[in-house]
């Protein structure tokens, strides 16, 4: 699998969550955030909808995702294919009319690392409920004036990654990146070793 693979797969679920859920469930529930659920990822509330592998479901309609265009996968789910208007600045910046084109293995590192995600800072803070967000397109918590959360890549790094970001800079080892400090997924090696990465660094913020 190539970085381009992960890039290209990245930007077309990234455009689906935003076109597809966020957009819809803004528009009807004035709401953005989403969820990681089996298999992908899912709105909060109405309308029902989800990501599951390479297809969209409603409670109605189950759409293959891969070759279509986000509008005529929205057409046949019953949704407007469209990011939510006027909330934020960022985003994936695809389009409804482009056609949707996942590779299969980099389509199921993306959706793993989200799964180790949710099921990471579930157990780092158990009263905290994890959210994936449609703009950053990342897993997150935001705890004492840190955010802890897993991106699946971007400018900074192209594959999945870890991360703790406190509000105010810190410096020191552990802290490699601009924004904190970060670890690639591939080399923690699942959730419980994601959420130790978050222990150490909230050990070493508070």
């Amino acid at each position: 699998m190539t970085d381009a693979a992960l890039t290209t797969t990245r930007r077309f679920l990234h455009g689906a969550a935003e076109l597809l859920l966020a957009g819809p469930q803004w528009r009807t529930s004035k709401r953005i955030t989403l969820t990681v659920v089996d298999g992908g990822f899912a709105t909060i509330t109405l309308p029902e909808v989800r990501v599951e592998s390479d297809e969209l479901l409603t409670s109605s309609a189950r759409v293959p995702l891969n070759g279509r265009t986000y509008a005529d996968v929205g057409a046949q789910a019953g949704l407007e294919a469209a990011a939510p208007t006027d909330i934020y600045h960022d985003g994936s910046g695809v389009g409804p009319d482009e056609v949707i084109t996942m590779d299969t293995a980099a389509l199921g590192r993306l959706l793993s690392a989200f799964a180790e995600a949710d099921r990471a800072l579930r157990d780092f803070a158990p009263d905290l409920t994890p959210v994936l967000w449609p703009e950053h397109f990342d897993v997150a918590i935001s705890l004492d004036q840190v955010n802890y959360g897993v991106s699946p890549g971007d400018g900074y790094l192209a594959e999945p990654y870890a991360y703790v970001g406190p509000f105010e800079p810190r410096q020191g080892e552990f802290f490699n990146a601009p924004f904190g400090a970060a670890r690639p997924v591939s080399d923690l090696g699942g959730a419980e070793a994601i959420a130790e990465f978050f222990r150490t660094g909230r050990s070493l913020l508070s």
